[in-house]
């Protein structure tokens, strides 16, 4: 059951990031942006977004209705009026007005029980419902239109990705990591296999990460997927005590045009025994070069 009163009470065009004297176009576009980010097929696990999408569509379904914005806008200038002049008015004389305000409610309710009207127009609050109760009984095939919109945006995105993926050799694009961090530092510098997992993992699925075996301060990480690599070079900065830096190691992959609904969230449908078979690999391989690296570098400086 759809609560009425909560949508009464929200601000529907903040919820969609829209101003109030915002067209048509303005509305279903500011829609689009904030329902493909929670939509429930890209957060499964999340309550909330669910919840979120559906105050989203119950806003758009809301806005785009002429009638009903009318009654919408109108509730909404009431009442900033009314906290307008609550804030001029003293405690005595507020009370009174509240007083006044509950006698008016009890004669309407109590003319509309005994099938008599009532001289007094409708409240701002009773056309919402009224309005809001329509389109319920009603359905609205504007927002079905938008919401199959929004599912044939998520399975191109889903082809798209599954595209990209096939075509992406994550050996080819390793990220190496750097920190400060001294050779006798028994910490680190802050930095253990554990805490760069859980900074890079909210960009996507990783393949391996390795910490240098013999020198403090670096470690290598290679992402399953190319959106995944190139959020993590742009935006992770690790610890803000000691911060870190990203970089590719040889040539950054070649720019591929971005898609809406930014970070990764799908997720490979590899078993998990190849999955660990393959990490296990990579982990031998990665350790190999970061340890011929370390090498040469120690020669370069000695």
């Amino acid at each position: 059951m759809i609560d009425i009163k909560k949508f009464s009470e929200t601000d529907l065009y903040g919820l969609l990031g829209v101003e109030i004297g915002a067209s048509e176009a303005e509305v279903r576009k500011a829609y689009r942006k904030k329902a493909l980010q929670c939509h429930p097929d890209k957060n499964p696990d999340n309550p909330k977004a669910a919840e979120l999408f559906q105050e989203l569509s119950k806003a758009l379904e809301i806005l785009l209705d002429v009638s009903a914005r009318a009654a919408y806008d109108k509730l909404l200038n009431a009442k900033k009026a009314a906290q307008l002049r609550a804030q001029q008015l003293d405690s005595k004389r507020q009370k009174l007005k509240n007083e006044l305000e509950e006698r008016e409610r009890l004669a309407r309710e109590a003319a509309t029980s005994r099938g008599t009207s009532y001289k007094v127009n409708k409240t701002p609050e009773e056309l919402f419902k009224e309005e809001f109760e329509r389109l319920q009984k009603e359905g609205s095939k504007l927002i079905e239109e938008e919401q199959e919109l929004l599912r044939q945006q998520l399975r191109e995105e889903k082809s798209l990705h599954a595209r990209s993926e096939s075509s992406w050799d994550a050996s080819k694009h390793r990220i190496k990591i750097k920190w400060k961090a001294d050779k006798d530092d028994s910490t680190n510098g802050g930095y253990t296999e554990d805490i760069l997992h859980k900074f890079l993992s909210k960009y996507g699925d990783i393949n391996v990460l390795v910490m240098s075996p013999k020198k403090n301060g670096s470690a290598l990480v290679e992402f399953k997927t190319q959106e995944a690599a190139e959020m993590a070079v742009s935006y992770e900065k690790g610890r803000l005590d000691n911060a870190c830096s990203l970089e590719w190691i040889g040539d950054a992959p070649k720019n591929k045009k971005s898609r809406t609904g930014g970070t990764v969230t799908e997720r490979d449908f590899e078993s998990l025994v190849l999955r660990q078979l393959r990490q296990a690999e990579e982990r031998k391989r990665l350790i190999e070069q970061m340890m011929r690296e370390d090498a040469e570098a120690e020669s370069a400086t000695g």
